[in-house]
C-alpha cells in the first residue's frame, strides 16, 4: 500500500512498484493497491483495505473487483495507523458482491477496544442479496457525469443504467448539490487530522534501539 495510506498508486520507494494484474504497465490504485491487486490476479480470496477519501473503492474500480467502505463505527478500526480519524474505515475487497456480503458479516460488529465502534445488532448482509431489480429505485447523481468524464466509463455507466432499466429497475437522475464542496472539505480535515494522528511517531517512542550499548554513554 501507499505509506501512511497517502496515496493513489501503490508505490514504494524501497519496495518499487504494485502492478495492475490485468495490465502490469498501469498502477492498481491505491491506497489499499496491494489488497484489490492481489484479489484480482487470485492470489487472496478477500483482502482487507482501509478507506478515508477512496482508498478501498478507488483500488477496487482500477482493477475491476468489489470494494465497500463501511459505514463509520460499522467495523472496529483498532489496530489501524490512523490517518484521518473522522474517515478512516476498514472494508472488504472481494472478486463478487457476495463474498463482500459474508466477509462483512465477519468484521462487523461491536468492539470494546474501538471507542467509536458502534454497539447495535448486525444483520446477515447475505439477505440482501436478490436476483431480482424490479422495483428496485436507482439514483444517479448528475454532478458526476459531467464534463471530464472519459467517454468509456460514460458509456459504460449509461449501459448499465440501461440493462437495469429494462430488468424492471426505476432510474432516475438525481443531485447531491453540495458534492461541489467535498473534495476541499476532504483537504481541510484529512491532512489536519493526520498531522495529529502521526506526531506520535517521534523516533523516540518508537523504533528499534541498537543491539550494542557503547562503551562510553557519553560520547553518544
Amino acid at each position: 500500500m501507499d505509506e501512511f495510506a497517502m496515496g493513489s498508486s501503490t508505490e514504494n520507494s524501497y519496495y518499487g512498484p504494485t502492478r495492475n494484474p490485468w495490465n502490469t504497465e498501469r498502477v492498481p490504485g491505491g491506497s489499499s493497491g496491494g489488497s484489490a491487486a492481489a484479489v484480482a490476479a487470485g492470489e487472496a480470496i478477500v483482502a482487507l483495505g482501509s478507506d478515508t477519501g477512496g482508498s478501498i473503492r478507488q483500488p477496487a474500480s482500477l482493477c475491476g473487483v468489489v470494494g465497500l467502505k463501511p459505514t463509520y463505527g460499522l467495523v472496529s478500526r483498532y489496530g489501524l495507523v490512523a490517518f484521518a480519524s473522522s474517515l478512516d474505515q476498514i472494508g472488504p475487497i472481494t472478486r463478487d458482491v457476495q463474498d463482500a456480503a459474508i466477509f462483512l458479516n465477519a468484521i462487523a460488529g461491536h468492539d470494546v477496544m474501538d471507542s467509536n465502534s458502534v454497539k447495535r445488532e448486525i444483520p446477515d448482509y447475505t439477505k440482501a442479496l436478490v436476483d431480482d431489480v424490479r422495483g428496485l429505485k436507482i439514483g444517479v447523481p448528475q454532478e458526476l457525469m459531467v464534463e471530464g468524464v472519459e467517454m468509456k466509463v460514460r458509456d459504460s455507466v449509461n449501459q448499465a443504467i440501461e440493462l437495469l432499466v429494462s430488468l424492471g429497475a426505476f432510474c432516475e437522475e438525481t443531485s447531491l448539490p453540495y458534492l461541489e464542496h467535498s473534495l476541499s472539505a476532504y483537504y481541510i480535515i484529512a491532512p489536519a487530522e493526520a498531522s495529529a494522528n502521526l506526531a506520535r511517531y517521534d523516533g523516540v517512542k518508537y523504533g528499534h534501539r541498537g543491539q550494542r550499548e557503547p562503551e562510553h554513554k557519553g560520547d553518544v
